[in-house]
């Protein structure tokens, strides 16, 4: 088993180690949608094609679509940005044109909390109580196939929390869209779907609706994950590969902190894309069956840090960097939303 030791939070089997630096010729984006956007966090797109966008430590909600600026569109009242923490994931309800609803995950005064709000109203939370600290608030939310809706926590700087089945921080949850434990969880009135985790920013699910996730390591390995329900993922006990042995399922793949620290996940095509911050690029790999093939870097220090990863409606994929964080280098126009063309593989 790999043991854990301590280092800075976002900057850092048949497990599969990539090989950095290796490159996709002609990854180029096609267009900057937006620019001088303030720590872009969580991106969701409305039925239109526009997209919505949380800004960390304003608590605004920007929608932004090609050739037109940014407007403000809503601004989360009770967003705490402190550290790592402020305004991070949003998604839009599946049924957003009937109901309007959009969730945002935030800290708060207390603590963490998802709440649910139309662009016109006052938000209504619908899960709290998720430890706060200054690091590994996680903060992605997403729903998934079945329509329910997941959430990606962090330890709050307590690695004892990922191994509590009471506690909400360091797992992955799955909650109705009221915010209750979801039917069919691994216990019964529990919102937990899965356990041992440090710090997971990334969710996305492939064509057969295999859910996948991306977890910030230590100073050893960053992962990639593929989520069943009830699996305990190791944190603290491990990290990377090794702990099968002991009840733990290994990940997929595994990164050094440098090479990727990674946020944001998207598949599409059978192809997983991860944006990675410290790592300053977009690694790929191919899916099949559940499984990973031998990833690969593109935009390698081309764009600096990248936080989320998302696809478009129309197959494209929008990027959005992270260089105005405190830990990026900042360049004319960051921080920015790029859109890639449709990916062929």
């Amino acid at each position: 088993m790999l043991a854990s030791s301590c280092s800075a939070s976002e900057d850092n089997s048949s497990t599969q180690v990539p090989t950095a630096g290796s490159e996709i010729p002609g990854f180029e984006p096609e267009a900057e949608i937006a620019r001088d956007i303030d720590i872009p966090w969580g991106l969701g797109f409305l039925p239109d094609g526009a997209a919505l966008v949380a800004e960390r430590d304003t608590a605004r909600i920007l929608r932004i679509e090609q050739g037109r600026p940014p407007q403000e569109v809503y601004r989360v009242p009770g967003v705490v940005a402190e550290g790592e923490g402020g305004l991070l994931g949003l998604a839009l309800s599946p049924t957003h044109a009937d109901d309007g609803y959009v969730y945002a995950y935030f800290t708060a005064a207390d603590d963490n909390r998802i709440v649910r709000f139309r662009l016109d109203g006052a938000p209504q939370p619908i899960f709290t109580g998720i430890a706060k600290a200054d690091n590994h608030n996680g903060g992605r939310i997403a729903f998934g196939p079945d329509g329910m809706l997941y959430a990606g926590t962090g330890d709050a700087e307590d690695p004892d929390l990922a191994q509590d089945p009471t506690s909400p921080n360091g797992k992955i949850l799955r909650l109705t869209p009221e915010g209750s434990p979801a039917p069919g969880n691994p216990t019964t009135d529990s919102p937990v779907y899965s356990l041992g985790h440090r710090n997971v920013q990334g969710l996305a699910w492939d064509s057969a609706g295999r859910l996948f996730a991306a977890e910030f390591g230590q100073n050893l390995f960053d992962e990639i994950n593929r989520i069943e329900p009830g699996r305990n993922y190791g944190w603290p006990a491990v990290q990377g590969g090794g702990g099968a042995d002991d009840g733990y399922t290994d990940p997929l793949l595994i990164w050094t902190p440098s090479e990727a620290s990674p946020s944001g996940i998207a598949i599409t095509r059978d192809t997983l894309y991860v944006a990675a911050l410290r790592g300053k690029r977009l690694w790929t790999a191919p899916l099949s069956a559940g499984t990973t093939g031998e990833p690969r870097a593109v935009l390698d220090g081309t764009y600096g840090r990248v936080r989320t990863v998302t696809v478009a409606p129309d197959g494209a994929l929008w990027l959005t960097t992270s260089n105005t964080d405190g830990r990026g280098d900042v360049r004319d126009g960051d921080d920015r939303v790029l859109r890639f063309p449709r990916q062929n593989s």
